[in-house]
């Protein structure tokens, strides 16, 4: 496997010639790096002007290997080549470099490039790439790629170290300053960003963020939030999204060499598949601490997050939700100060809950986006914490109260609620919980934790801290500020949150609401997007009625499993059969029916143009067909030409590798639901769609792609807007 790094931008907050100047001092050898055995200069060349400089080195470094494995490689040294390429005109420097021992079992490649600040001409960045594949290495593989990819990290970390080193060298020697080369450019280098790239550069977690207390020293001075933000991305001539160093330090907290690239490799793949809001850097970071910084899985949890807040409008609870009275008047919990770390504090007197009364009267979607909304507003108050801080805090801390919990607790609907909550905050809020401080917990306690616990991750079970029944108090003041103690724990602090008590049953919900949402707890929730699963030969089928010529049919959908054809098709007559019986009307200018067949299951997902009907002639093909992959979010346009029949077609895709090993196989591939398809349409008036493009945006979601992998099939229609 090919283990690969990218660095974060790092500054020097000094002049690119000063910092070249130090950076010469490392060779031939080097006391800061102590692999480093010696170089010597193979090539050397140099521009008439002296502007451009080129020099290639031959590096030996010192074998730092297990005794059995440097006895079985038989040599002191490994070489490696490094080419740098200088141009002092343009105020850069480009190092590669290159493994030259074993080049046939191990493949070792590095880029760096020092550049001018984008925003600061008196400012260094420096950024690295470097990739590793251990193809063969007599059996030991596997030490050879821990050993390498842990000395590399232990150089990234002295790297900066060794260029202050030597730059508080020339400073002692008198030299503050190297003139920057005649014809040399000083002004700010421009920076061309796309609007989009621009919008995901300056989303983030902590937006708007402004640090206190910077140093103000004007050397050292600290860079403020706002600034941070604004250079948190650089656009790179490639459309990398990269990060700075001062942006992860002060923002997302100390993280390894290895980790910044995680990040940094996590952040790439998701604004390449989300080409819209993509989450931010703190977000992106919560998701890789639980799968332990390994990037793909982290990657699969994300998407599958996103899809579910696209699905569920989750990014609209904090702006929309409106508590119940039956909420508001007996649900005890309420956000309340913060712990001595800094997170909000949300205090929970659990032991208090009518959980019975809740869950009857708000019913488990009720109770799901009451969830929802706090840990929503405990990310808010977690950016805010940052701002009052001037440090990151990305998760809050709850204090739950079980004194009063006994058996009515244990009511078995309140415990499916739960758990099926629990499943959904550790699919989707992952490391938002900083601690959980148990306190009163009684003797029943212990069944309900057997219960739960075994649902919870095991590093949030980890943060489960359970306080001493006799001296609750000051087990609380070792967590909390003792000004911050609610009075009904002894403290001193008013806490405004309800006292709970039994929830009249005049509140409860009518019978047939609540049987109503005995279905899935997400299964009901107000969604505008439908989810369908295909199998093998089969399609599934939206038909358009369309009276409005010009009108605007639009799409938003994710393959959420397996591969798809996506195809929008016109029939030359009106469409009439015996299903429009069961059509629902769209509203607007079109008509969308349904092409269900209700009487069978295999005729659900049969199309309705006809085996004999000749496309070109009986139907048409209006967007070119798109091959979309597991993954991918596709959203699209057309403008309607024609009045009549249009098909929105999703058709189950072969994979590549269709081969099938055994008739079991065989028979799995035609029966199992392979495809699963989350979708939505809407229809725009032709009096209301005035010719601008931008105004389509009201037809998608927050989100947008979630891959750019999707190819088309040649078509000889004429393409609308269509957007990944």
């Amino acid at each position: 496997m090919v283990q690969k790094y990218t660095s974060p931008i790092r500054v020097y907050k000094y002049p690119f010639e000063l910092v070249m100047e130090a950076y010469e001092r490392r060779f031939p050898t080097c006391d800061m790096i102590p692999i480093l055995a010696n170089t010597e200069k193979v090539v050397e060349e140099k521009s008439e002007d002296g502007a451009e400089h080129v020099v290639e080195r031959k590096c030996s470094l010192h074998v730092d290997v297990p005794y059995l494995l440097k006895k079985i490689m038989g040599v002191e040294y490994i070489y490696f080549r490094q080419k740098n390429s200088l141009d002092r005109r343009a105020r850069t420097l480009h190092i590669e470099a290159w493994n030259e021992s074993y080049a046939t079992r191990v493949v070792i490649s590095e880029n760096c490039r020092y550049t001018v600040h984008p925003e600061n001409p008196d400012w260094t960045c420096f950024e690295q790439t470097a990739s590793l594949d251990v193809k063969s290495f007599f059996g030991f593989e596997s030490t050879v790629e821990k050993i390498a990819m842990k000395q590399y990290s232990a150089s990234i970390s002295k790297g900066k170290e060794i260029i202050e080193h030597f730059i508080a060298q020339l400073r002692e020697e008198g030299i503050t300053h190297v003139a920057p080369f005649e014809g040399a450019s000083t002004a700010v280098p421009a920076v061309t960003v796309t609007e989009d790239q621009e919008q995901r550069r300056v989303r983030t977690d902590l937006s708007d963020l402004e640090l206190s207390g910077a140093d103000n020293d004007s050397e050292n001075q600290l860079v403020s939030a706002t600034q941070l933000h604004r250079r948190r991305s650089t656009a790179d001539t490639d459309g990398r999204s990269q990060l700075e160093a001062d942006y992860i330090q002060r923002c997302l907290g100390n993280l390894t060499p290895l980790q910044e690239s995680q990040l940094i490799q996590l952040r790439t793949m998701v604004s390449e598949l989300v080409k819209g809001k993509t989450p931010g850097d703190a977000t992106l970071l919560r998701f890789l601490r639980a799968r332990e910084f390994h990037v793909e899985r982290a990657r699969e949890m994300i998407s599958a997050s996103l899809v579910w807040r696209k699905k569920y409008q989750v990014d609209r609870i904090l702006q929309e939700y409106q508590s119940p009275s039956v909420v508001r008047d007996h649900f005890p919990g309420g956000w309340h100060h913060s712990d001595r770390d800094g997170r909000p504090l949300y205090v929970l007197r659990l032991g208090q809950m009518d959980v019975k009364g809740l869950i009857k009267s708000i019913g488990e979607e009720g109770l799901l986006k009451l969830v929802l909304h706090i840990c929503e507003e405990g990310l808010r108050l977690a950016e805010e914490a940052t701002m009052r801080e001037g440090r990151p805090i990305c998760s809050w801390t709850l204090l739950a109260d079980l004194d009063g919990l006994n058996m009515r607790h244990l009511w078995r609907p309140g415990i499916k609620c739960l758990l099926r909550i629990i499943e959904i905050m550790e699919a989707n809020y992952p490391e938002t919980m900083g601690r959980v401080l148990i306190i009163q917990a009684p003797r029943v306690f212990p069944i309900l934790w057997t219960l739960v616990s075994t649902f919870i991750d095991e590093r949030t079970r980890d943060k489960f801290l359970f306080c001493d029944d006799d001296d609750f108090e000051h087990g609380l003041k070792v967590y909390i500020p003792e000004q911050h103690i609610p009075v009904f724990l002894g403290g001193k602090a008013e806490c405004g949150i309800s006292e709970g008590g039994l929830i009249p049953k005049t509140m409860y919900m009518p019978i047939e609401e609540l049987e109503k949402q005995r279905a899935e707890l997400c299964g009901d929730m107000d969604s505008i997007y439908h989810c369908v699963s295909l199998a093998r030969g089969q399609v599934h089928e939206v038909l358009i009625l369309n009276d409005d010529r010009g009108s605007v049919i639009c799409w938003d959908f994710d393959i959420m499993k397996s591969d798809v054809a996506f195809s929008v098709l016109r029939t030359k007559v009106p469409i009439t059969h015996k299903d429009e019986a069961h059509a629902h009307a769209h509203s607007g200018p079109l008509q969308v029916l349904d092409s269900l067949n209700p009487l069978s299951e295999d005729a659900e997902h049969r199309s309705v143009i006809d085996k004999n009907w000749k496309e070109g002639v009986d139907y048409f093909r209006v967007e070119p067909t798109l091959i979309c992959h597991d993954g991918e979010s596709v959203q699209g346009t057309h403008v309607t030409a024609h009045l009549g029949t249009y098909i929105l077609q999703w058709r189950y895709q072969e994979s590549a590798s269709g081969h099938h090993g055994s008739p079991l196989e065989l028979i799995d591939s035609i029966t199992a639901h392979k495809a699963r398809i989350m979708y939505f349409y809407e229809t725009l008036r032709s009096a209301d769609y005035k010719g601008s493009m931008t105004s389509l945006n009201s037809g998608t979601s927050g989100f947008s792609s979630l891959s750019s992998h999707s190819h088309r099939v040649p078509s000889t229609a004429a393409s609308s807007a269509v957007s990944r």
